[in-house]
């Protein structure tokens, strides 16, 4: 009976260890904490911009509007530097006799940049449910310390989750 108590703490220990010596050389991936919240007229969500400098942005949905808009704050100086915009009725064709109701989200995916601009590491995801459309957004990102002029927010791909329905 000591025989099998010490085989089971010696495992335990064997196991500990092991886990412990992978978790120690395996590359650690960059905490993500996105957040989101909703109102009856307003969408607001977060999402990181850049890795190296660990900057989120912060981008609102106004339904009234149908537009979004959003910024970026520069940690190193306490202000929003670098702005962004969309005018998502038009994206999404939107009836202007018809309440829209958009949903969004932010997600990992830096896309390479051209033309010497570079891209933040997360994309934006709007959808409509009236144009039963999702549309992803890039966004280009450069640290500054001055605030930049407002940057389109560009479609990078869409797909329809819906048929559109007719008002």
């Amino acid at each position: 009976m000591f025989k099998q108590t010490t085989t089971g703490a010696a495992l335990i220990a064997v196991g500990l260890a092991a886990g412990l010596g992978i978790a120690h050389f395996r590359p650690s991936e960059p905490l993500r904490a996105d957040a989101v919240d909703r109102g009856s007229k307003f969408s607001l969500m977060t999402t990181p911009v850049s890795f190296t400098e660990g900057t989120e942005g912060v981008f609102a949905v106004d339904y009234l509007t149908g537009q979004l808009k959003g910024a970026v704050i520069n940690t190193k100086v306490g202000r929003f530097t670098n702005f962004y915009y969309r005018n998502l009725a038009a994206d999404f064709n939107v009836d202007p006799k018809v309440q829209p109701h958009y949903a969004v989200v932010g997600g990992r995916g830096q896309l390479t940049g051209t033309g010497g601009i570079t891209s933040a590491t997360s994309l934006i995801y709007v959808s409509e449910l009236t144009s039963g459309k999702v549309v992803a957004y890039g966004m280009p990102f450069r640290e500054s310390v001055q605030p930049l002029p407002p940057a389109e927010l560009t479609p990078i791909a869409e797909f329809q989750f819906r048929q559109a329905v007719q008002p």
